[in-house]
């Protein structure tokens, strides 16, 4: 028999997937282990308290039983304990936004090499930190877009939105160009780059520094405008178009 292991973390349900009759698969991004996807047993039983901790965007602390081939990366890990921390979104039609564009961007770069970085930036996104005005009761597509730039920020892909992105002449700036990083100066500017209203640049700085005053007074129309250039940045950067942006959109 192979070597056994238990070890605990911290992290965001992202998903959960239906496992024979009564199990569940539970992805998390978690604070030391990066994404960790583990099966709970048991959990769609209507009798069970432990199913009901694991549901998406929970803030839970867990307890894990590896093998040791499961711990260089065959078969999944248990959910053995599992206390909740903090649950947000109580609201459907946000959880479920958040949940499409989280749980296929949580899958990409974007994610997967921060770890712990990427698990506070989920956290802040939602207005969680105490550094964020106004926590957690913010329009689902602020949060969405504030979460997808973070994540783009830590690594290393932090748009500008108000120096020049190539000579870092001192803003406002008018143009912006995804392929150069963000706002460019006259003397910088590339073909196929564009002149979004100056609250679109407003709104986006403030959802990337945490400004939710800023952000949540923020227009309809300019949040829908800023809304495209962070789709427009992240295709750019993935390389590829995220497949649950349209249903995002629907919402």
């Amino acid at each position: 028999m192979g070597s056994m292991s238990l070890f605990r973390d911290d992290g965001i349900v992202l998903r959960t997937q239906k496992l024979g009759e009564a199990d569940r698969i539970i992805t998390l991004l978690t604070r030391g282990h990066g994404r960790v996807r583990a099966v709970a047993r048991g959990v769609r039983r209507t009798k069970s308290k432990f199913g009901a901790r694991l549901e998406p965007f929970s803030h839970v602390d867990v307890q894990f039983f590896a093998r040791g081939s499961e711990l260089i990366g065959r078969g999944l890990p248990l959910c053995t304990q599992s206390e909740t921390i903090s649950v947000r979104w109580r609201d459907r039609r946000r959880l479920r936004a958040v949940h499409r564009r989280h749980g296929d961007a949580g899958d990409r770069r974007a994610l997967h090499r921060s770890r712990g970085r990427a698990r506070r930036t989920a956290v802040s996104a939602a207005g969680g930190r105490a550094a964020d005005a106004g926590r957690g009761e913010h329009a689902p597509h602020l949060i969405l877009d504030a979460f997808l730039l973070r994540s783009l920020a830590v690594n290393g892909y932090a748009p500008s939105f108000g120096d020049c992105a190539k000579c870092g002449m001192p803003g406002p700036n008018r143009f912006f160009s995804v392929a150069s990083g963000g706002v460019v100066c006259v003397d910088c500017r590339v073909a196929g780059s564009v002149v979004p209203s100056p609250q679109a640049l407003e709104l986006l700085g403030a959802l990337l520094t945490g400004d939710w005053e800023t952000a949540d007074a923020c227009e309809a129309r300019h949040v829908r405008e800023g809304s495209g250039l962070v789709s427009a940045y992240l295709h750019w950067h993935l390389e590829r178009g995220l497949r649950s942006l349209r249903y995002v959109e629907k919402s």
